[in-house]
């Protein structure tokens, strides 16, 4: 039985032997949990229960968990964990550019299932309580305000995710110095992530399309092929 403040978790699965093992791995890990077998509950009881995580099926009945989690994203902030059967990679990217967090490919462990939950709550938990009082003016376009975590790109507010704020904090912070894979991976998703090179590239993506002028030329967020990243040094100015 999970306890009254447990953190709360909604699956989002039509699969009821699934959720049903799920339920009573989660559930001895001190987790609640919820359970929806189709998009439209899932919205449904997203909107009543507010859930601290959400693993949310590929392949559902009615709309799919693309369109449930882009509805989602309307209104919840929530981590979402996208569950696929499938092995193709567009897939994983689509599920990641409509907000996802994370995806775990079935048939998954019980016990990797709970680490990503675990890393995505204290991921989201971190994305809003950085205390660092740093505030980077970079140039005339470019200011990092990380007191307010607010982020200006031509005189106009920048909205990022968390998961995108983590990393921009990550790369502004260390000025002209190299940051592996390997690192952006350990700070910003945690150290179950280390060989997940493609998130590290497909957020760097986005953050480019948000704080670049140029997102195919970028003069902040620069590329060290085969190691990593690396942001442009604003103190030698």
């Amino acid at each position: 039985m999970a306890a009254r403040d447990a953190r709360t978790v909604l699956m989002v699965e039509d699969e009821a032997r699934l959720v049903d093992a799920v339920r009573l791995y989660l559930e001895l890990d001190g987790y609640r949990v919820l359970s929806a077998a189709t998009g439209e509950q899932g919205l449904a009881v997203a909107r009543e229960q507010l859930p601290d995580v959400i693993l949310l099926d590929v392949m559902l009945p009615g709309i799919d968990g693309f369109e449930t989690l882009r509805r989602l994203r309307q209104f919840a902030a929530a981590p979402v964990i996208m569950l696929t059967a499938k092995g193709d990679e567009s897939d994983v990217v689509k599920g990641l550019r409509l907000g996802a967090d994370d995806y775990v490919r079935k048939p998954f462990g019980q016990a990797e299932l709970a680490s990503r939950i675990a890393a995505v709550l204290r991921r989201s938990a971190a994305a809003t309580g950085e205390d660092d009082d740093t505030r980077i003016v970079v140039d005339d376009y470019l200011t990092l305000d990380f007191v307010r975590h607010e982020v200006f790109a031509g005189g106009e507010k920048v909205q990022l995710r968390p998961t995108e704020y983590r990393l921009l904090y990550h790369l502004a912070t260390n000025p002209g110095r190299v940051q592996t894979y390997e690192q952006l991976l350990a700070k910003v998703w945690g150290p179950e992530y280390r060989d997940e090179d493609n998130y590290v590239r497909l957020y760097v993506t986005y953050l480019r399309k948000k704080i670049e002028r140029d997102p195919a030329h970028p003069r902040y967020i620069l590329t060290e092929r085969g190691l990593g990243y690396r942001f442009v040094d604003y103190r030698r100015k």
